[in-house]
């Protein structure tokens, strides 16, 4: 009798101590991270994806030059070439615009700009499509028809379609506040266009999980509807959701650089990798290549890496794959 309570009084140490660690050690300590590790291309993606996160938001810091000081900027500076053609300047290594603006710094501040417009798009289409689906799919009934009927008729036009509606509409409203609410605009605009593929993911995780033990359980202990909703059946429904997130984070990059390179994003006094692409169009075909090409570059490697690795999380959160 008294060697299985040895093993017991053994046994407890080690399963408290797996229980006492903390969120990031369990993290480094998960499947999650396991398989992250053995994807040589999502090691890969991540890095890159850090790497221009990373660029862009300490831009400040990190960029060579403020290529928003006018102080700063010299016409005798417009139009350098990159290194290491003839008439490069190594204090501009990607060249300068028509401007004098350093192309690295540009796209660096540029790119912070996309991102946190694609950031909280993602954000304002997570919290509207998670409510809706919810609702719709715990609640049923007059809800559920309403609420998806909206989102087929949204899903029939493309997303592009409905930012630019929304962008032209919520503008000339706020004609007067528009350079103040610029970007939140279209944050506003890409976030709306997107939430009917939150909704009816959601929708459909909620009615699986509302006929499910734990739900029925809270029920007859009379846990009301919305708390059921949130602390129970939402932590279950936001695998798909976190998949979704990051994939769409670079489908809005997309779409607002599409929106700024059509002239209806963000004007050139806040320039986003979009702007930046639309500015140097004009020169193109006339020499000064790099003053488009780099910031579309930027563009589609950090697009491409986000794509990827919302392509391993997929495939790493599908049960059916692991």
């Amino acid at each position: 009798m008294s060697a299985p309570a040895r093993e017991t009084s053994a046994e407890a140490p080690a399963e408290s101590g797996a229980h006492s660690l903390g969120p990031i050690a369990r993290f480094f300590d998960s499947d999650l991270w396991y398989n992250f590790r053995r994807s040589p291309v999502a090691v890969i993606a991540g890095a890159v994806a850090f790497l221009c996160i990373a660029g862009a938001l300490c831009a400040p810091w990190l960029a060579p030059h403020d290529p928003f000081n006018l102080a700063s900027l010299s016409l005798s500076n417009s139009f350098l070439p990159p290194v290491p053609l003839k008439g490069s300047q190594w204090a501009f290594p990607l060249g300068t615009d028509d401007q004098g603006r350093d192309m690295l710094s540009a796209i660096m501040y540029g790119g912070r700009i996309s991102l946190v417009v694609g950031f909280c798009s993602v954000l304002f289409a997570v919290i509207v499509g998670v409510g809706a689906g919810l609702i719709a799919g715990y609640g049923g009934g007059v809800p559920d028809a309403v609420l998806m009927r909206i989102a087929d008729v949204q899903l029939t036009f493309p997303a592009i379609l409905i930012a630019l509606v929304v962008d032209g509409i919520v503008s000339a409203a706020l004609h007067q506040l528009h350079e103040a609410t610029e970007i939140d605009i279209i944050v506003f605009a890409i976030g709306i266009s997107n939430w009917p593929q939150f909704a009816r993911t959601v929708r459909g995780s909620t009615l699986v999980e509302r006929g499910k033990d734990y739900v029925l359980a809270a029920r007859v202990i009379g846990i009301s509807g919305p708390r059921i909703m949130f602390t129970h059946i939402l932590p279950n429904v936001l695998g798909p959701v976190l998949v979704i997130a990051t994939i769409n984070l670079a489908v809005a990059i997309v779409t607002e650089a599409t929106l700024s390179f059509l002239g209806v994003g963000l004007p050139p006094t806040n320039p986003s990798l979009g702007t930046l692409i639309n500015n140097g169009n004009s020169y193109l075909f006339s020499g000064q290549w790099w003053i488009t090409i780099f910031p579309g570059l930027a563009l589609v490697i950090m697009v491409l890496s986000i794509n990827l690795l919302g392509d391993w999380l997929r495939d790493a959160l599908n049960p059916r794959l692991s």
